[in-house]
């Protein structure tokens, strides 16, 4: 299934704006943080592991169930959390309490006594930490992880590609309805349109909540990192909110891909590529941001705060990537932020071999994102007008219009064109689309300076 299309190429250099493998720490919850926003953090880190543990007691067929249990669970630890204060272990007590409201439905819709007795079973063994993803020698291959056997589940072929990531996004990663639209360029009721559909496919198709094994797990593979290529691309750069960066779903994502590989249905050169473009994507979090949380532009950062670390395990899965012959959209987005962590400074940064990625990338998944992040190394290359010129030629440009990268890149362009006014104009529409904290902190700072310069006014 193609990635979906609407989604930057998180490898991207923004022009002048913006171990062994193991599980990563779960990121601890802010400290001093009011009820509400613990609820959230704890909602994000666990909602896959919920909604997995619930549907598998429940069945597959009553997903929305779930989804009503575990909200239902979130405010129930919102009401006490704020009179009680927040317990030792918030991630189990939440999922205790939704077991229990889940007992308490199966008993009220009546349901076999199997299923009740299961979930009394199931409440008795559960562990306070997650679930459990090893597997002994002699077991047979087999996911363990309950939110990555969702995953799988929201990835049945007999689910439509864009409806499967929009349902994973939705049960899995915990995204809202206004997430998951702005990332397909979408409306909140086409979305919720497309969301009662799939689960009404679903109930009709019987789908159960087994994992396949063979060529029909593999079928489902696609499915899968495109979802999680969508779980990071949001943490990377948040859709709205104060912060730019949400490395509580980078880390989930990466969690889930070094799962995956771990798998022998995972264990394929695209899915290594995709776990490098994390890895390495990553490393560049700790200066993205200045300490007052304004955005820095990649030529701004300090390069000495890059995680050395996971450059190298990004670097090790790249090779392991490059075995066969297969080259997927994810080893040339790799292949991009390599470059650019490989550059020992800004100025040694190779922009015509990320221009021949591009050009490759645009070949293989035409997009006008792809195409804009193209015309990034453009303007590198051959200057701020050739920059302009390769947007104004975009096919579909119109559907960039209301995304406010597009007008960030053209008020840069036409500021080093010295052309100040059109550069107000681009920063001002920039601002007005933006909805990230330091996205329009940058944009505000931008628009002034156009403004006050030669000529503008």
């Amino acid at each position: 299934m193609p990635a979906p299309k609407n989604i930057p190429p998180m490898a991207m250099a923004l022009p002048r704006s913006g171990a062994g493998v193991s599980e990563p720490a779960l990121a601890p919850p802010p400290a001093g943080a009011p009820p509400a926003q613990l609820v959230e953090h704890f909602f994000r880190h666990e909602t896959g592991r919920l909604h997995g543990a619930l549907i598998r007691l429940l069945g597959v067929h009553h997903l929305s169930l779930a989804e009503d249990i575990a909200q239902e669970a979130l405010m129930k630890a919102l009401h006490t959390w704020s009179m009680g204060g927040v317990p030792a272990n918030p991630s189990a007590w939440i999922t205790r309490v939704a077991m229990n409201l889940a007992k308490d439905a199966l008993r009220h819709q009546r349901m076999s006594g199997a299923k009740t007795n299961a979930i009394v079973t199931f409440l008795d063994q559960t562990r306070s930490a997650s679930a459990d993803t090893s597997a002994t020698a002699g077991d047979a291959p087999e996911i363990r992880d309950d939110a990555l056997r969702l995953l799988f589940v929201c990835c049945h072929p007999s689910i439509a590609s864009d409806a499967q990531v929009i349902l994973a996004l939705k049960v899995l990663c915990g995204f809202s309805t206004s997430e998951i639209a702005r990332a397909f360029l979408a409306t909140d009721a086409a979305i919720e349109k497309q969301l009662t559909r799939t689960k009404q496919r679903i109930a009709d198709a019987g789908i159960g909540f087994e994992i396949p094994i063979g060529t029909e797990l593999a079928a489902r593979l696609d499915g899968v990192l495109a979802t999680l290529y969508l779980l990071f691309n949001e943490g990377y750069k948040a859709s709205a909110g104060d912060r730019l960066l949400r490395e509580d779903l980078c880390e989930e994502a990466i969690r889930l891909m070094q799962l995956l590989v771990a798998h022998p249905a995972g264990d394929m050169p695209r899915a290594h590529a995709l776990l490098a473009l994390m890895l390495l994507t990553a490393a560049r979090f700790p200066s993205r941001l200045d300490e007052h949380g304004d955005l820095l532009r990649l030529d701004d950062q300090d390069r000495s705060k890059w995680d050395q670390q996971l450059i190298g395990r990004g670097l090790f899965e790249l090779v392991a990537a490059a075995q066969g012959t297969e080259i997927s959209e994810y080893h040339l987005q790799a292949g991009i932020a390599a470059i650019h962590c490989t550059a020992p400074d800004y100025a040694s940064t190779d922009w015509a071999r990320i221009l021949s990625h591009y050009d490759e990338l645009l070949n293989m998944k035409p997009s006008p994102i792809v195409a804009l992040n193209r015309a990034v190394a453009v303007a590198h290359l051959r200057g701020p007008r050739a920059g302009l010129d390769a947007i104004a030629e975009i096919p579909q440009r119109d559907r960039l219009e209301k995304l406010y990268l597009l007008h960030a890149v053209e008020g840069e362009l036409h500021w080093r064109l010295k052309d100040y006014r059109a550069a107000a104009t681009s920063f001002r529409r920039a601002l007005q689309l933006a909805d990230v904290g330091p996205e329009q902190q940058y944009l505000a700072r931008m628009v002034e300076r156009a403004s006050e310069a030669p000529g503008v006014n």
